[in-house]
């Protein structure tokens, strides 16, 4: 971030938001970056393997029916863009999600979609 603090919504009293209450431009780019790696459907499954536990490149290649070296791809784009962080066990380097937010992120994403797929009620 580029120093400008948290978003209006997470700082009620605004001494971290700009004047207008809108986001940063770094903030927006950020998000956009997040937002365009999940546009992609193997990085999104991914996402949501990784969201769950800590998995390493053939394990979540052959979960997703996918190629090691096309896994392993993806996994290094989401890890540029700060969605994915790894850990090196022996000689394997297990990926996980980076955090709270990305977990919830892809749930919602997925839950959204689940209610757009199945005609699910909206709720709030």
């Amino acid at each position: 971030m580029d120093g400008a603090g948290p978003l209006l919504a997470a700082d009620p009293v605004g001494d971290g938001a700009h004047a207008s209450g809108m986001p940063s431009e770094a903030q927006v780019r950020a998000a956009v970056t997040g937002f365009s790696m999940l546009a992609e459907p193997t990085r999104l499954r991914l996402l949501w393997l990784v969201s769950a536990e800590e998995l390493d490149v053939s394990t979540l290649a052959a979960r997703i029916a996918s190629s090691v070296p096309v896994v392993s791809a993806h996994l290094a784009k989401l890890r540029l863009a700060g969605l994915v962080e790894t850990r090196k066990a022996g000689r394997h380097v297990l990926y996980r999600a980076r955090d709270t937010h990305v977990r919830k992120l892809i749930a919602e994403a997925l839950f959204h979609a689940d209610h757009q797929v199945d005609g699910l009620p909206d709720h709030e």
